[in-house]
């Protein structure tokens, strides 16, 4: 697995048209906190329980067409989730899987928060909210 900074991911995604772009977090998190543009919830764990989607990656390989050679970037709240699920895609057999470094809200500032010390959104980098 290679790990791209918010901006590496941006750039790799603008130049590879085919990669598919996965935010592995919870449906919570893409929908109220926000997301990047153009990326998917395909979620690696979920509420209420917290475990590990079963489907990942089964609802991956459908998302890139069944070509596990095709790039996939994944992305998470802080990048820590992303390379768990980009693991299990690698055990299945994924040959091209990107991690975004920071996640979408960076690392906890001295008051617990995130969004201030890193990220896809600190980094100013295209994202919306439903």
């Amino acid at each position: 697995m290679d790990h791209l900074t918010p901006h590496q991911a941006h750039d790799f995604l603008k130049k590879e048209p085919t990669a598919v772009f996965v935010d592995c977090r919870s449906e919570m998190e893409f929908l109220f906190v926000g997301h990047p543009v153009g990326a998917m919830m395909i979620p690696w764990n979920d509420g209420p329980d917290w475990d590990i989607n079963p489907h990942f990656v089964g609802q991956v390989k459908k998302a890139v067409g069944h070509s596990t050679h095709r790039p996939v970037v994944i992305i998470c709240r802080s990048g820590n989730r992303s390379v768990d699920a980009g693991e299990a895609l690698e055990a299945a057999g994924f040959t091209r899987v990107y991690n975004v470094l920071e996640g979408f809200e960076g690392d906890l500032d001295e008051n617990h928060q995130r969004g201030k010390l890193g990220g896809w959104r600190k980094a100013g980098l295209p994202w919306e909210q439903v």
